[in-house]
């Protein structure tokens, strides 16, 4: 009588139910085929974000932040002092008012306001954005226009597009 370790190993798998000598062609082995094809054409269909859109994608964020932060009654009073920011990535100041913003930001009158979360995490957001457009960035952005004084305009609302007349 001798003793073969791979017969033991398959026989005591066999015993608890769990058959793993027989590979996957069960319905379980076709759902995970299923699920790794579907992620496949997921991740195929996708682009990878540029360092253009990832530019445009923050600015937006920081700007929708700054306009929530001034609607709650603690950050209000934090943000009166700040200068008004309406970022634009196609103004060659942006970089000029995003540093002058982060100092700002980081030198808030009050420590209590220093302190809030909300505001630590614009100042992240913001410095994020100044090192993306700085370093990472600065070759694949374009400026358009050098007004430092539109950066602290609202911009103008969009324009209603024509109705098409049948």
């Amino acid at each position: 009588l001798t003793f073969h370790p791979r017969k033991y190993k398959e026989v005591r798998l066999q015993q608890g139910n769990l058959d793993l000598t027989q590979g996957c062609g069960d319905g379980m082995g076709l759902s995970r085929k299923i699920l790794l094809f579907s992620t496949l054409l997921v991740i195929a269909d996708s682009a990878p974000p540029t360092c253009y859109s990832a530019v445009v994608r923050l600015s937006k964020g920081i700007t929708e932040s700054l306009g929530r932060l001034e609607t709650f009654s603690i950050t209000k009073r934090c943000l009166a002092n700040l200068p008004k920011l309406y970022i634009n990535v196609h103004n060659a100041c942006v970089t000029i008012k995003l540093r002058d913003h982060l100092y700002a930001l980081e030198n808030l009158i009050t420590p209590q306001c220093r302190e809030l979360k909300r505001i630590e995490f614009l100042k992240v957001r913001v410095k994020r954005l100044f090192n993306m457009i700085n370093r990472l960035c600065y070759r694949d952005l374009v400026f358009f226009i050098d007004d430092c004084a539109a950066l602290e305009r609202p911009p103008p609302p969009p324009e209603p597009q024509d109705e098409l007349l049948d």
